[in-house]
Protein backbone atom coordinates (compact mmCIF):
# COMPACT_ATOMS: atom_id res chain seq x y z
CA UNK A 1 0.00 0.00 0.00
CA UNK A 2 1.39 3.36 -0.91
CA UNK A 3 2.06 5.61 2.03
CA UNK A 4 1.20 9.23 1.82
CA UNK A 5 0.47 12.30 3.85
CA UNK A 6 -1.90 14.36 1.79
CA UNK A 7 -3.43 17.75 2.35
CA UNK A 8 -7.15 18.01 2.91
CA UNK A 9 -9.33 21.02 2.12
CA UNK A 10 -10.31 23.01 5.18
CA UNK A 11 -13.88 21.95 4.63
CA UNK A 12 -12.81 18.43 5.55
CA UNK A 13 -11.17 19.48 8.79
CA UNK A 14 -14.15 18.45 10.83
CA UNK A 15 -14.29 15.69 13.24
CA UNK A 16 -15.19 14.12 16.40
CA UNK A 17 -18.66 15.06 17.57
CA UNK A 18 -18.55 13.44 20.93
CA UNK A 19 -15.67 11.00 21.35
CA UNK A 20 -11.93 11.52 20.89
CA UNK A 21 -9.61 8.94 19.40
CA UNK A 22 -6.83 8.79 21.92
CA UNK A 23 -3.26 8.38 20.73
CA UNK A 24 -1.41 7.36 23.67
CA UNK A 25 -1.00 5.92 26.76
CA UNK A 26 -1.67 8.71 28.88
CA UNK A 27 -3.02 8.46 32.26
CA UNK A 28 -0.48 9.45 34.87
CA UNK A 29 0.51 13.09 35.22
CA UNK A 30 3.33 12.19 37.65
CA UNK A 31 3.93 15.84 38.38
CA UNK A 32 2.32 16.17 41.75
CA UNK A 33 3.86 16.22 45.19
CA UNK A 34 4.65 13.13 47.23
CA UNK A 35 1.49 11.45 48.47
CA UNK A 36 1.46 10.65 52.18
CA UNK A 37 0.66 7.03 52.99
CA UNK A 38 2.25 4.46 55.26
CA UNK A 39 1.65 0.91 56.45
CA UNK A 40 3.58 -2.10 57.65
CA UNK A 41 4.84 -2.91 54.15
CA UNK A 42 5.88 0.65 53.24
CA UNK A 43 8.96 2.67 54.10
CA UNK A 44 10.32 6.12 53.46
CA UNK A 45 13.55 5.81 51.47
CA UNK A 46 15.43 9.01 50.61
CA UNK A 47 12.22 10.95 51.07
CA UNK A 48 10.22 8.58 48.87
CA UNK A 49 7.27 6.52 49.96
CA UNK A 50 8.04 2.99 48.81
CA UNK A 51 5.53 0.14 48.86
CA UNK A 52 7.63 -2.94 49.58
CA UNK A 53 6.37 -6.29 48.40
CA UNK A 54 6.52 -9.06 50.97
CA UNK A 55 8.61 -11.35 48.78
CA UNK A 56 9.85 -10.13 45.41
CA UNK A 57 11.54 -12.73 43.27
CA UNK A 58 14.77 -11.26 41.99
CA UNK A 59 15.15 -11.30 38.23
CA UNK A 60 15.52 -8.86 35.38
CA UNK A 61 14.63 -5.54 36.99
CA UNK A 62 12.90 -2.69 35.19
CA UNK A 63 11.01 0.46 36.15
CA UNK A 64 7.71 1.66 34.70
CA UNK A 65 7.12 5.38 35.19
CA UNK A 66 3.38 5.96 35.07
CA UNK A 67 2.84 2.29 35.85
CA UNK A 68 -0.44 2.86 37.67
CA UNK A 69 -2.15 4.24 34.58
CA UNK A 70 -4.06 2.52 31.79
CA UNK A 71 -1.18 1.47 29.54
CA UNK A 72 1.30 1.40 32.41
CA UNK A 73 -0.55 -1.27 34.34
CA UNK A 74 -0.95 -3.49 31.27
CA UNK A 75 2.77 -3.03 30.62
CA UNK A 76 3.57 -4.09 34.18
CA UNK A 77 1.51 -7.25 33.70
CA UNK A 78 3.21 -8.01 30.38
CA UNK A 79 6.65 -7.59 31.92
CA UNK A 80 5.77 -9.88 34.81
CA UNK A 81 4.60 -12.56 32.37
CA UNK A 82 8.03 -12.30 30.74
CA UNK A 83 9.87 -12.80 34.02
CA UNK A 84 10.78 -9.23 34.95
CA UNK A 85 10.88 -7.77 38.44
CA UNK A 86 9.03 -4.45 38.18
CA UNK A 87 9.31 -1.14 40.02
CA UNK A 88 6.46 1.32 39.49
CA UNK A 89 6.88 5.09 39.89
CA UNK A 90 3.74 7.23 39.88
CA UNK A 91 1.90 9.98 41.75
CA UNK A 92 -0.21 7.39 43.55
CA UNK A 93 -0.66 3.65 43.83
CA UNK A 94 -3.95 2.56 42.26
CA UNK A 95 -3.64 -1.22 42.52
CA UNK A 96 -2.15 -3.86 44.80
CA UNK A 97 0.46 -6.36 43.67
CA UNK A 98 2.89 -7.99 46.09
CA UNK A 99 5.35 -8.58 43.24
CA UNK A 100 5.72 -4.85 42.58
CA UNK A 101 7.62 -2.13 44.44
CA UNK A 102 5.66 1.13 44.27
CA UNK A 103 7.53 4.44 44.44
CA UNK A 104 5.37 7.52 44.93
CA UNK A 105 6.77 10.87 43.84
CA UNK A 106 7.29 13.63 41.28
CA UNK A 107 9.09 12.69 38.08
CA UNK A 108 10.52 16.21 37.89
CA UNK A 109 12.47 15.51 41.10
CA UNK A 110 15.73 13.62 40.62
CA UNK A 111 15.88 12.90 44.34
CA UNK A 112 12.45 11.25 44.31
CA UNK A 113 12.93 9.39 41.03
CA UNK A 114 16.43 8.02 41.63
CA UNK A 115 15.51 5.22 44.10
CA UNK A 116 12.91 3.90 41.65
CA UNK A 117 15.35 3.46 38.76
CA UNK A 118 18.45 2.32 40.63
CA UNK A 119 19.28 -1.26 39.76
CA UNK A 120 17.03 -1.33 36.70
CA UNK A 121 18.43 -2.22 33.31
CA UNK A 122 15.54 -0.60 31.46
CA UNK A 123 13.12 2.22 32.26
CA UNK A 124 9.77 2.72 30.52
CA UNK A 125 8.23 6.21 30.55
CA UNK A 126 4.45 5.98 30.11
CA UNK A 127 3.60 9.10 32.10
CA UNK A 128 1.66 11.99 30.58
CA UNK A 129 -1.39 14.13 31.28
CA UNK A 130 -4.36 12.95 29.18
CA UNK A 131 -4.71 14.53 25.70
CA UNK A 132 -8.07 16.00 26.73
CA UNK A 133 -6.36 18.32 29.21
CA UNK A 134 -5.75 21.88 28.03
CA UNK A 135 -3.17 22.73 30.69
CA UNK A 136 -0.14 23.90 28.72
CA UNK A 137 2.01 24.37 31.80
CA UNK A 138 1.31 20.83 33.02
CA UNK A 139 2.07 19.31 29.62
CA UNK A 140 5.43 21.07 29.45
CA UNK A 141 6.27 20.17 33.04
CA UNK A 142 5.50 16.47 32.69
CA UNK A 143 6.22 15.64 29.06
CA UNK A 144 9.21 17.92 28.48
CA UNK A 145 10.84 18.91 31.77
CA UNK A 146 9.96 15.60 33.40
CA UNK A 147 11.41 13.61 30.52
CA UNK A 148 14.68 15.54 30.63
CA UNK A 149 14.90 14.73 34.34
CA UNK A 150 14.20 11.06 33.61
CA UNK A 151 17.09 10.97 31.13
CA UNK A 152 19.49 12.63 33.57
CA UNK A 153 18.40 10.40 36.45
CA UNK A 154 18.67 7.23 34.39
CA UNK A 155 22.21 8.13 33.37
CA UNK A 156 23.15 8.91 36.96
CA UNK A 157 21.77 5.53 38.07
CA UNK A 158 23.55 3.59 35.33
CA UNK A 159 20.36 2.58 33.51
CA UNK A 160 21.21 1.20 30.08
CA UNK A 161 17.88 1.50 28.24
CA UNK A 162 14.98 3.97 28.05
CA UNK A 163 11.73 3.22 26.22
CA UNK A 164 9.39 6.17 25.69
CA UNK A 165 5.66 5.99 25.08
CA UNK A 166 5.31 8.59 22.35
CA UNK A 167 2.33 8.97 20.01
CA UNK A 168 1.57 8.68 16.32
CA UNK A 169 -0.02 12.11 16.66
CA UNK A 170 3.46 13.69 16.48
CA UNK A 171 3.13 13.62 12.67
CA UNK A 172 -0.60 14.44 12.51
CA UNK A 173 -1.87 17.95 11.71
CA UNK A 174 -5.52 17.29 10.96
CA UNK A 175 -4.82 16.20 7.39
CA UNK A 176 -5.23 12.70 5.98
CA UNK A 177 -2.41 10.23 6.68
CA UNK A 178 -2.75 6.89 4.91
CA UNK A 179 -0.31 4.14 5.88
CA UNK A 180 2.12 6.79 7.07
CA UNK A 181 5.57 5.66 8.15
CA UNK A 182 8.10 7.04 10.62
CA UNK A 183 9.96 9.02 7.94
CA UNK A 184 7.16 11.60 7.75
CA UNK A 185 8.18 14.89 9.40
CA UNK A 186 6.96 16.06 12.76
CA UNK A 187 3.78 18.15 12.63
CA UNK A 188 4.63 21.79 12.01
CA UNK A 189 1.23 22.75 13.46
CA UNK A 190 0.51 20.29 16.29
CA UNK A 191 -3.19 19.85 17.01
CA UNK A 192 -2.88 20.49 20.77
CA UNK A 193 -0.45 20.94 23.67
CA UNK A 194 -0.29 17.20 24.14
CA UNK A 195 1.08 16.68 20.63
CA UNK A 196 3.29 19.75 20.84
CA UNK A 197 5.04 18.44 23.95
CA UNK A 198 5.09 14.85 22.70
CA UNK A 199 7.19 16.04 19.76
CA UNK A 200 9.67 17.75 22.08
CA UNK A 201 9.67 14.74 24.39
CA UNK A 202 10.41 12.28 21.59
CA UNK A 203 13.17 14.47 20.22
CA UNK A 204 15.07 14.71 23.52
CA UNK A 205 14.75 10.97 24.15
CA UNK A 206 16.00 9.95 20.71
CA UNK A 207 18.79 12.53 20.82
CA UNK A 208 19.93 11.05 24.15
CA UNK A 209 20.75 7.73 22.48
CA UNK A 210 24.44 6.86 22.82
CA UNK A 211 26.72 3.80 22.95
CA UNK A 212 26.15 3.57 26.71
CA UNK A 213 22.50 4.66 26.87
CA UNK A 214 20.09 3.18 24.35
CA UNK A 215 16.75 4.86 23.67
CA UNK A 216 13.68 4.19 21.53
CA UNK A 217 10.24 5.80 21.10
CA UNK A 218 7.05 3.78 20.65
CA UNK A 219 4.24 5.55 18.80
CA UNK A 220 0.88 3.88 19.47
CA UNK A 221 -2.39 5.16 18.09
CA UNK A 222 -5.96 4.94 19.37
CA UNK A 223 -5.25 2.77 22.42
CA UNK A 224 -8.25 0.93 23.84
CA UNK A 225 -9.02 -2.09 26.00
CA UNK A 226 -10.06 -3.21 29.49
CA UNK A 227 -9.68 -0.62 32.27
CA UNK A 228 -9.57 2.26 29.79
CA UNK A 229 -10.89 5.21 31.83
CA UNK A 230 -11.66 7.48 28.89
CA UNK A 231 -12.79 6.21 25.49
CA UNK A 232 -15.51 3.69 26.40
CA UNK A 233 -16.84 5.50 29.51
CA UNK A 234 -17.04 8.77 27.57
CA UNK A 235 -18.75 7.09 24.63
CA UNK A 236 -21.33 5.47 26.93
CA UNK A 237 -21.94 8.73 28.78
CA UNK A 238 -22.62 10.41 25.45
CA UNK A 239 -24.90 7.58 24.32
CA UNK A 240 -26.93 7.77 27.52
CA UNK A 241 -27.38 11.48 26.88
CA UNK A 242 -28.83 10.67 23.46
CA UNK A 243 -26.00 12.33 21.54
CA UNK A 244 -24.76 9.42 19.43
CA UNK A 245 -27.25 9.66 16.58
CA UNK A 246 -24.93 11.41 14.14
CA UNK A 247 -21.67 10.70 12.35
CA UNK A 248 -19.55 13.22 10.51
CA UNK A 249 -19.05 12.76 6.77
CA UNK A 250 -19.51 9.56 4.81
CA UNK A 251 -18.03 7.34 7.53
CA UNK A 252 -15.37 5.85 5.25
CA UNK A 253 -12.25 7.40 6.81
CA UNK A 254 -9.91 4.67 8.06
CA UNK A 255 -8.26 4.99 11.47
CA UNK A 256 -5.95 2.81 13.58
CA UNK A 257 -7.27 1.62 16.93
CA UNK A 258 -4.76 -0.42 18.91
CA UNK A 259 -5.44 -2.92 21.68
CA UNK A 260 -3.59 -2.01 24.85
CA UNK A 261 -1.90 -5.41 25.24
CA UNK A 262 -0.45 -5.07 21.74
CA UNK A 263 0.96 -1.68 22.68
CA UNK A 264 2.53 -3.14 25.83
CA UNK A 265 3.96 -5.99 23.73
CA UNK A 266 5.57 -3.47 21.38
CA UNK A 267 7.23 -1.70 24.32
CA UNK A 268 8.68 -4.95 25.65
CA UNK A 269 9.98 -6.05 22.25
CA UNK A 270 11.66 -2.67 21.80
CA UNK A 271 13.33 -2.90 25.22
CA UNK A 272 14.63 -6.38 24.51
CA UNK A 273 15.97 -5.38 21.09
CA UNK A 274 17.80 -2.32 22.40
CA UNK A 275 21.54 -2.89 22.59
CA UNK A 276 24.88 -2.27 20.96
CA UNK A 277 24.59 -1.95 17.17
CA UNK A 278 20.84 -2.62 17.26
CA UNK A 279 18.83 -0.91 14.48
CA UNK A 280 16.22 -0.05 17.11
CA UNK A 281 18.44 2.45 18.94
CA UNK A 282 17.53 6.11 18.56
CA UNK A 283 14.46 5.50 16.39
CA UNK A 284 10.67 5.89 16.65
CA UNK A 285 8.32 2.99 15.89
CA UNK A 286 4.62 2.92 15.08
CA UNK A 287 2.77 0.20 16.97
CA UNK A 288 -0.79 -0.53 15.84
CA UNK A 289 -3.15 -3.46 15.37
CA UNK A 290 -2.18 -3.26 11.68
CA UNK A 291 -5.87 -3.42 10.80
CA UNK A 292 -7.36 0.06 10.20
CA UNK A 293 -11.12 0.39 10.02
CA UNK A 294 -13.59 3.26 9.51
CA UNK A 295 -13.69 5.50 12.58
CA UNK A 296 -17.46 5.35 12.87
CA UNK A 297 -17.53 1.57 12.39
CA UNK A 298 -15.31 1.17 15.43
CA UNK A 299 -17.51 3.45 17.54
CA UNK A 300 -20.63 1.68 16.30
CA UNK A 301 -19.26 -1.75 17.21
CA UNK A 302 -18.59 -0.60 20.76
CA UNK A 303 -22.03 0.96 21.06
CA UNK A 304 -23.87 -2.05 19.66
CA UNK A 305 -21.83 -4.40 21.83
CA UNK A 306 -22.94 -2.45 24.89
CA UNK A 307 -26.52 -2.43 23.55
CA UNK A 308 -26.76 1.22 22.53
CA UNK A 309 -27.99 2.29 19.09
CA UNK A 310 -25.20 3.27 16.66
CA UNK A 311 -25.12 6.60 14.82
CA UNK A 312 -27.05 6.54 11.55
CA UNK A 313 -27.40 10.14 10.36
CA UNK A 314 -24.58 11.77 8.39
CA UNK A 315 -23.56 15.39 8.89
CA UNK A 316 -21.71 17.25 6.10
CA UNK A 317 -18.02 17.96 6.64
CA UNK A 318 -18.25 21.64 5.75
CA UNK A 319 -21.18 22.29 8.06
CA UNK A 320 -19.49 20.75 11.10
CA UNK A 321 -16.13 22.34 10.37
CA UNK A 322 -17.52 25.86 10.12
CA UNK A 323 -19.71 25.33 13.15
CA UNK A 324 -16.64 24.30 15.15
CA UNK A 325 -14.72 27.28 13.79
CA UNK A 326 -17.54 29.64 14.76
CA UNK A 327 -17.78 28.23 18.28
CA UNK A 328 -14.03 28.51 18.68
CA UNK A 329 -14.17 32.16 17.68
CA UNK A 330 -17.02 32.89 20.08
CA UNK A 331 -15.16 31.25 22.96
CA UNK A 332 -12.04 33.26 22.14
CA UNK A 333 -14.02 36.52 22.13
CA UNK A 334 -15.60 35.66 25.48
CA UNK A 335 -12.38 34.43 27.10
CA UNK A 336 -11.55 37.79 28.79
CA UNK A 337 -14.89 37.65 30.59
CA UNK A 338 -15.64 33.99 31.22
CA UNK A 339 -13.62 30.78 31.39
CA UNK A 340 -14.85 28.30 28.80
CA UNK A 341 -13.45 24.85 28.11
CA UNK A 342 -13.39 24.41 24.35
CA UNK A 343 -13.53 20.78 23.16
CA UNK A 344 -15.38 21.15 19.86
CA UNK A 345 -12.65 22.74 17.69
CA UNK A 346 -11.79 22.23 14.00
CA UNK A 347 -8.46 20.58 14.77
CA UNK A 348 -9.52 18.30 17.59
CA UNK A 349 -12.68 17.11 15.88
CA UNK A 350 -10.67 16.35 12.74
CA UNK A 351 -9.72 13.12 14.46
CA UNK A 352 -13.13 11.72 13.54
CA UNK A 353 -13.29 13.03 10.00
CA UNK A 354 -9.90 12.28 8.45
CA UNK A 355 -7.87 9.23 7.56
CA UNK A 356 -5.09 8.55 10.06
CA UNK A 357 -3.57 5.12 10.04
CA UNK A 358 0.07 4.14 10.16
CA UNK A 359 2.50 1.55 8.84
CA UNK A 360 4.23 -0.63 11.43
CA UNK A 361 6.46 -2.35 8.86
CA UNK A 362 9.56 -0.95 10.57
CA UNK A 363 8.53 -2.56 13.87
CA UNK A 364 7.88 -5.86 12.09
CA UNK A 365 11.30 -5.77 10.43
CA UNK A 366 13.45 -4.54 13.34
CA UNK A 367 11.62 -6.02 16.34
CA UNK A 368 9.63 -8.93 14.96
CA UNK A 369 6.44 -7.20 16.04
CA UNK A 370 3.01 -8.53 15.22
CA UNK A 371 -0.20 -7.95 17.17
CA UNK A 372 -0.88 -10.58 19.82
CA UNK A 373 -4.62 -9.89 19.78
CA UNK A 374 -6.66 -9.36 16.61
CA UNK A 375 -8.91 -6.34 16.28
CA UNK A 376 -12.10 -8.42 16.38
CA UNK A 377 -11.00 -10.23 19.53
CA UNK A 378 -9.81 -6.96 21.08
CA UNK A 379 -13.16 -5.26 20.54
CA UNK A 380 -14.99 -8.24 22.02
CA UNK A 381 -12.69 -8.39 25.07
CA UNK A 382 -13.17 -4.66 25.60
CA UNK A 383 -16.96 -4.91 25.44
CA UNK A 384 -16.95 -7.85 27.87
CA UNK A 385 -14.83 -5.87 30.34
CA UNK A 386 -17.53 -3.21 30.79
CA UNK A 387 -20.67 -5.10 31.90
CA UNK A 388 -21.57 -2.22 34.21
CA UNK A 389 -21.74 0.16 31.25
CA UNK A 390 -24.28 -1.82 29.24
CA UNK A 391 -27.53 -0.08 28.38
CA UNK A 392 -29.82 -0.70 31.37
CA UNK A 393 -32.87 -0.08 29.19
CA UNK A 394 -31.93 -3.00 26.95
CA UNK A 395 -31.72 -5.55 29.78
Amino acid sequence: MKLQKKKVPKTRLIGLLYTKSRDTAVESSTASHLCGRNSQNQQIINGNLVHLAADITMGKQCTVIGGCGFLGRHLVEGLQERGYTVNVFDIKSTFEDERVRFFIGDLCSKEELLPAVQGSEVVFNCASPPPSSNNKELFYKVNFDGTKNIIDTCKAAGVKKLVLTSSASVIYEGNDIENGNEDLPYASQPINYYTETKILQEQVVLEANSPDFHTVAIRPHGIFGPRDPQLVPTLVETARAGKTKFMIGDGKNLVDFTYVKNVAHGHILAAEKLGKDSPVCGKPYHITNDDPLPFWSFMSRLLVGLQYPPPKYHLPYALIYYLALFLQLVCWLLSPFVALKVTFTPMTVALAGTFHYYSCERAKRDMGYKPLVSLDEAIQKTIESYPHLRNPKAQ
